[in-house]
């Protein structure tokens, strides 16, 4: 077997390499090192590159070297740092896999980081896939990817590098509370072990019970959803009409045996409806389309920016329609670098980094207008709230609401002119306004 071993030049990563080579000529494994450079933390990055290499002529293993620009993605992608480095060196090894060359990457995810994971993905409010945390195996086109240590403690891996002599990198950004799963790490974890001292267990536990349910799931919904999703709108006559644009679609329920569902097969059904579209409902949409089929609720509710949900007399129809949200008269978005200012529909905003580290870089922040679907939490609020009735409580008329600013980072609105929002997620930034047009 043909394994790429991920070395990014930590004691998890090396720890990995080194059990895979002491085991390789035992059980038939042919290996070689991988290494992404993500062209960010300047030198002390250029170095974990060497020493990885160094590693594997060692060890007499081949060796590759990816470099990419992590900052240009998350900038261009509007994602942060860490997503965009994830998505960097997980479509390299994909492509690694696809090529032939190899038939595993094995990378050295532990069960602390498991731990980490579940607790982040709860904290956010994640389903139960997202509490599957990391999968031990990935199938991808051409081989798989591996996780061999998912239940072995980096204490463990840590203490048998010593023991054998054995060093490795450390990253000084792994010591940075301000981003949230080191907090996680170095704060919670160990509160809540106070508690447990198990915790981390517990939340593998845990991971294993979620995916295991949704192996289930998705074999139950593969038998269900063909006799109950009806693609497209029914015509006169008999049929339904589907439209072929890309950007276009509509999936319709039977109201009548939506309701006869209980209600955790509902809400599958209605997230699998949505994923039809190419769109992803959270918890707060489902629960929303969950009401529109009472005879009482709203006929029709914008459930996100292209996506719209309608009852009829004997459907709930989701329809998806990017050109409705299209509208010339609007201004472009723009963006935010962090640190740094920008400036657009009526307000100079600044944003400052908490803790100024070297080779920290940001994913900018998108200026923006209101878009149809958007919900913003006020804080002491329970829930997001529709920015209509933001506006109502706020008395903006109607011809401002259409360029009034919003500013979003992550996916999440974090500020919104005359609002107290409760951002929902935690930012390692200040944001400051410079200046602002009477509104």
């Amino acid at each position: 077997m043909r394994v790429l071993v991920a070395v990014s030049g930590g004691a998890d990563s090396v720890g990995l390499l080194r059990v895979l080579a002491l085991a390789a000529p035992e059980i038939g494994l042919v290996l070689s090192v991988a290494h992404v450079h993500h062209g960010i933390r300047g030198a002390a990055a250029d170095e974990d590159a060497d020493f990885a290499a160094g590693l594997a002529a060692q060890l007499q293993l081949p060796f590759l070297l990816h470099r990419v620009d992590t900052t240009a993605r998350a900038r261009s992608e509007g994602q942060t740092l860490e997503e965009a480095g994830r998505h960097d060196r997980y479509t390299w090894f994909r492509e690694l896999l696809a090529q032939g060359g190899i038939d595993a990457v094995a990378t050295a995810h532990t069960l602390d980081d498991q731990a980490e994971t579940v607790l982040h993905r709860l904290l956010r409010g994640a389903w139960t896939e997202g509490l599957g945390g990391i999968h031990p195996v990935i199938v991808c086109p051409g081989g798989e990817i591996l996780r061999p240590f998912l239940e072995t403690r980096h204490a463990e891996i840590v203490a048998w590098l010593r023991q054998i002599g054995q060093p490795w990198r450390e990253d000084a950004s792994n010591e940075d509370r301000s981003f949230t799963r080191n907090r996680i790490r170095h704060d919670l974890l160990p509160q809540l072990a106070e508690y447990n001292p198990c915790v981390e267990q517990q939340l593998a536990r845990l991971a294993t019970l979620a995916r295991d349910e949704e192996s289930w799931w998705e074999t139950e919904l593969r038998k269900l959803l063909p006799s109950l999703l009806l693609p497209g709108r029914p015509v006169r006559g008999g049929g339904r009409a589907v439209s072929t644009h890309p950007d276009e679609g509509s999936v319709g329920i039977e109201l009548e045996r939506l309701r006869e569902l209980a209600p955790a097969v509902r809400r599958r059904v209605l997230r699998a409806a949505a994923q039809q579209l190419g769109c992803e409902l959270n918890f707060e949409q489902t629960d929303r389309l969950l009401h529109l089929s009472d005879p009482a609720a709203p006929r029709r509710q914008q459930l996100s920016a292209d996506l719209v949900a309608e009852r009829t007399a004997r459907e709930l129809r989701l329809a998806r329609d990017a050109s409705a949200t299209q509208n010339p008269s609007t201004p472009d978005p723009v963006e935010l670098p962090i640190p740094g200012e920008a400036a657009g529909f009526g307000v100079r905003l600044r944003a400052i980094v908490r803790r100024a580290e070297p080779g920290l870089h940001l994913a900018p922040a998108r200026l923006r207008p209101p878009r149809p679907g958007d919900r913003v939490r006020l804080r002491h609020s329970r829930n997001a709230r529709p920015l209509k009735e933001i506006f109502e409580k706020m008395r903006v008329e109607a011809e401002q609401r259409r360029i009034w600013p919003l500013l979003e980072w992550s996916g999440k609105i974090v500020w919104m002119r005359g609002a107290d929002v409760d951002p929902e997620i935690d930012f390692p930034f200040e944001l400051k306004v410079v200046s602002e047009e009477d509104a």
